[in-house]
């Protein structure tokens, strides 16, 4: 009687209860689609986490190289690699057909730009479609490649629901901006806040759930497109403020003094100033390029001073308000 009931309630339960069952219990099993500097790593977390693992790359040398123990990730050394594949907890594969067999699936392949400088969105789309392709109900879907506002929503989305299935219902669907800083040794993938938002309130709850499991601190946002504009403002902050402090850097030097005692200086600041400091280039490799994701879309353009004040003095209009009102003229100008 007992184990009818068991099964009575299992029959009850809906395709987001048991895939959180499952992330809870460390049954569900993990996909990694893409195993360079943030997908292995990542993988590696799930794995010490007690979840099994798969990865799926293209390039076969990986592939080879990983299911053998040896890693290429500087962050991931083949020691700690090694034990992981060993007792089976991490696998490596080229055939994407496995998709069919996991629980979550993680996107994290790279988003170059063109040589007209719009982001390559050759690599997500493959990645995309073959999940699409073995997508089944009770799937966790998480995009973690850098990409433009919306992309998730306008691209991945609609090729998920091809099969008729409803996100927040029969799969889950979020965006995860990657934050990585290879070789800190202080902010490894398992400590750095990781930031998700999903499609709806259930995906952004589910991808929070899992991320949870393994790492420390997880920061839920409303929406996939907050989730990805927080990447593009992370790197855009940090390529203006590196290039200003290497443009400082060069005056400094023709003017015949140190750089470094005006930034150290200046840090004594308690508020409205963060420390950049002058090197080669403008730091990681994704710092001079994320920012360019901001320009596939029209509207992200930025306004002239003519056109802000078109803005302005429509809004009021539409609030009933006048530019000459002296209660309403601060609220602009402070914002």
């Amino acid at each position: 009687m007992g184990g009818a009931a068991t099964l009575m309630e299992t029959a009850m339960l809906t395709t987001q209860d048991l895939l959180k069952e499952k992330i809870r219990s460390r049954t569900a099993k993990v996909g990694i689609v893409g195993l360079g500097y943030v997908g292995l790593p990542r993988a590696m977390e799930f794995a010490k986490a007690g979840y099994s693992v798969t990865g799926i790359d293209v390039t076969s040398r990986v592939v080879e190289a990983l299911n053998a123990g040896r890693s290429h990730i500087q962050d991931v050394p083949t020691g700690t690699l090694r034990p992981y594949v060993d007792c089976g907890t991490f696998r490596a594969t080229m055939d994407s057909s496995v998709i069919a067999e996991l629980d979550t699936v993680n996107i994290a392949v790279p988003t170059p730009l063109r040589k007209t400088k719009d982001p390559d969105m050759s690599h997500i789309m493959a990645a995309a479609e073959e999940v699409a392709r073995y997508a089944h109900p009770g799937l966790l879907v998480i995009l973690e490649s850098t990409i433009y506002p919306g992309t998730t929503e306008e691209v991945l989305l609609p090729l998920l629901e091809k099969k008729g299935m409803k996100v927040g219902e029969d799969f889950f669907l979020c965006f995860s901006p990657e934050r990585v800083d290879p070789s800190n040794a202080q902010c490894q993938t398992k400590n750095i806040p990781k930031v998700v938002g999903g499609i709806t309130p259930a995906c952004t709850e589910m991808g929070a759930l899992f991320y949870s499991q393994a790492l420390d601190n997880v920061v839920a946002v409303s929406s996939t497109s907050v989730a990805e504009m927080v990447k593009l403002l992370e790197d855009t902050f940090r390529m203006v403020n590196i290039g200003l402090v290497n443009e400082m850097a060069i005056m400094c030097d023709r003017m015949g003094f140190n750089v470094w005692e005006v930034i150290d200086t200046l840090a004594t600041k308690p508020f409205g100033y963060i420390p950049f400091y002058p090197g080669p280039g403008l730091g990681a490799h994704g710092i001079p390029i994320d920012p360019f994701h901001l320009i596939p879309k029209p509207d992200n353009r930025l306004l002239t001073p003519e056109e802000e004040v078109d803005r302005l003095r429509n809004e009021m209009r539409s609030r009933g308000e006048s530019v000459f009102d002296r209660d309403v003229l601060p609220e602009f100008a402070l914002g």
